[in-house]
């Protein structure tokens, strides 16, 4: 069974909040061959929540929300290899898409994707906003989901 869960870094189980690191350090610093300091301090940003996606007891997919004044960002998206094309990720980005609407619905949300990911992204409602560019040798661009507008009362 899948379970989706959110919360901020100081409320997650020690335990959880090992693994869900882990995975990330798996992906971005091991199998991107990224050296970077992954444990970037954001994750400690009021405001900030992780979520993770749960099978069978095992974290294989997690990505983390940051709160701005102009906008909401989503960063750090990582599956574990085994768990990739299973369609978590798309259930992990729409979870967070919903908490983003719910945390500031007035505001868009931004995220800077691996170029091979844009259309992935891309079926999330996110745009490319800026040109290419590269981060530890990765070619990125930078993508926006506007904020959705407003529903007035009894609209359909």
């Amino acid at each position: 069974m899948r379970e989706i869960h959110r919360a901020n870094v100081a409320d997650i189980d020690p335990v959880a909040l090992y693994r869900i690191l882990w995975l990330r350090v798996t992906v971005f610093v091991v199998e991107q061959q990224a050296a970077y300091p992954e444990i970037d301090g954001r994750d400690l940003e009021p405001g900030a929540e992780l979520m993770w996606a749960v099978e069978d007891g095992e974290i294989l997919a997690t990505l983390r929300i940051l709160c701005g004044d102009e906008a909401l960002r989503i960063g750090r998206v990582a599956t574990a290899v085994p768990a990739r094309g299973r369609g978590l990720a798309a259930d992990l980005m729409r979870a967070a898409l919903e908490r983003c609407a719910h945390l500031a619905p007035d505001l868009p949300i931004d995220l800077d994707a691996q170029m091979q990911l844009e259309d992935w992204y891309g079926r999330f409602g996110f745009v490319r906003v800026g040109d290419p560019y590269e981060e530890d040798a990765i070619p990125h661009i930078p993508m926006r989901r506007p904020a959705e507008p407003a529903v007035a009362e009894g609209a359909e």
